[in-house]
């Protein structure tokens, strides 16, 4: 007898994500369930995740670590797809997931990412946590656990990593324009600096001064940013002031910064 297709759930976690929301849900059709978790939403994310009939898990997290591992243990398929509302997957990516899954051996695999800032697709320069071309979203239920952290926490694997999946791409809608990357700077780095006060090291100004013109070099010239012109040049700026920013403000304006109950 030929063994049942593994179970796939794709899970969405967000915080007020009604306008992009729709849409993300709508291009995960091809799972066996959808989990969205919302945190402190006070929109009609709720509304609009339950029309979709997806199962929803609604609650308050301060680290976005612990939301994501929530909404992990939630899900109940075999494998699980973890996107962000601003992502969508389009259907020969989800045919070639299916594929994949049905085949693998491998406790996770990472999954093309396509960034665009506005409509403009922008394929170099990406790194440094602000951007990446290439994420491990799709993984066995059980092989993925996110640490405690409130911005791009890290992560501890149980199994192999398997093939990458880049013959097609996840279109993440990134930023709507270069005000909406700025603002995406100043909210990363406000929560990375609150991580910084809750681990009682916020670093140095002179290693976070060559943080920032390292990361700038790798993303514009490492990683290819001078292709994409200015774009690219905005890209890297961005990355490399995102550590120096955390420090900054851990520094400069630790009461503003320190942890404290979720809001």
């Amino acid at each position: 007898m030929t063994p049942p297709a593994p179970r796939l759930s794709a899970l969405v976690v967000a915080r007020n994500e009604e306008a992009r929301l729709p849409a993300c849900l709508a291009s995960l059709g091809f799972a066996d369930e959808v989990v969205v978790v919302l945190d402190r939403s006070t929109d009609r994310s709720a509304e609009i995740a339950r029309a979709s009939g997806a199962r929803l898990l609604d609650g308050v997290w301060e680290l976005e670590g612990d939301r994501r591992n929530a909404g992990i243990a939630a899900c109940t398929g075999d494998w699980v797809l973890e996107v962000d509302a601003d992502e969508r997957v389009p259907p020969e990516l989800a045919a070639e997931i299916r594929r994949v899954i049905a085949a693998s051996a491998d406790a996770f695999h990472r999954v093309r990412i396509d960034n665009y800032v506005g409509g403009r697709l922008i394929l170099h320069g990406w790194g440094g946590s602000f951007g990446t071309t290439l994420k491990p979203i799709l993984f066995r239920q059980g092989a993925k656990r996110w640490r405690g952290q409130r911005v791009h926490p890290g992560l501890d694997w149980t199994g192999t990593e398997g093939e990458r999946i880049t013959a097609h791409g996840i279109r993440h809608e990134l930023d709507r324009d270069i005000s909406d990357m700025l603002k995406r700077l100043d909210r990363y780095s406000s929560a990375k600096a609150a991580d910084l006060l809750a681990q009682g090291d916020i670093g140095t100004l002179p290693g976070n001064l060559r943080r920032f013109a390292s990361r700038t070099i790798k993303c514009f010239v490492g990683r290819k940013g001078y292709k994409e012109g200015g774009w690219g040049l905005l890209i890297a700026l961005c990355a490399g002031l995102f550590p120096l920013l955390s420090h900054l403000k851990a520094r400069l304006e630790p009461e503003r910064h320190r942890p404290g109950p979720p809001a």
